[in-house]
């Protein structure tokens, strides 16, 4: 079974950025990173589901 713990703090913010940034660069441009984010937005939302994910499935995380 596998064992879930909540995530550190660290890693629900890095999740929580890479998140703002994808919806952020839907509605705003975003000047030194904005290209790259509107070219890989869904790379960015599943990058921020993954890190969420690993961080419940990890304990050092």
């Amino acid at each position: 079974m596998l064992n879930l713990s909540p995530p550190r703090t660290i890693t629900f913010f890095v999740s929580l950025v890479l998140i703002g940034l994808a919806v952020a660069s839907l509605y705003l441009r975003i000047p030194t990173i904005g290209p790259t984010v509107v070219k890989f937005r869904t790379w960015f939302f599943v990058g921020a589901y993954v890190v969420l994910a690993l961080g419940i499935v990890s304990k050092s995380l």
